[in-house]
């Protein structure tokens, strides 16, 4: 699948967002290393710290289903600008694939194509071999 049909998907998901206080709606198509895939819109609430991005649901239904090995994902708002993931959605993709390519588009489907290590250079992990249980 390229870019384009990813970009696509993510504004086909856009439409879907829940978004009555900003406005701002924004969708992602998450593709698989199995060639499948999953899309997400935001989801805003009343209590603004409880919004949810739509890279994050798109990451949530496809762990759901089982997967969680993914290639690359595209993110789709408004505006002129490229539209970059937060924080919270990089550290939740980099917990399933530190590889993965993100796609962001602006208004006009103009895309750049980034590694996730390019965005987020320094994971958060939690090593287990260091965790000991006494």
């Amino acid at each position: 699948m390229n870019a384009a049909d990813l970009i696509a998907l993510a504004r086909q998901a856009q439409t879907q967002a829940y978004v009555p206080y900003s406005g701002f709606k924004v969708g992602a198509a998450l593709l698989t290393q199995e060639g499948h895939i999953y899309t997400g819109a935001n989801v805003e609430n009343a209590s603004y710290g409880l919004t949810v991005c739509a890279e994050r649901i798109a990451v949530f239904k496809a762990v759901n289903d089982g997967e969680c090995r993914f290639e690359s994902i595209a993110i789709a708002g408004g505006g002129l600008d490229y539209l970059y993931p937060c924080g919270a959605c990089l550290q939740v993709l980099a917990e399933f694939s530190r590889n993965i390519k993100i796609i962001t588009v602006n208004e006009n489907d103009d895309f750049r194509e980034y590694y996730l290590s390019e965005m987020l250079p320094q994971v958060f992990s939690l090593d287990t071999s260091v965790r000991r249980v006494k």
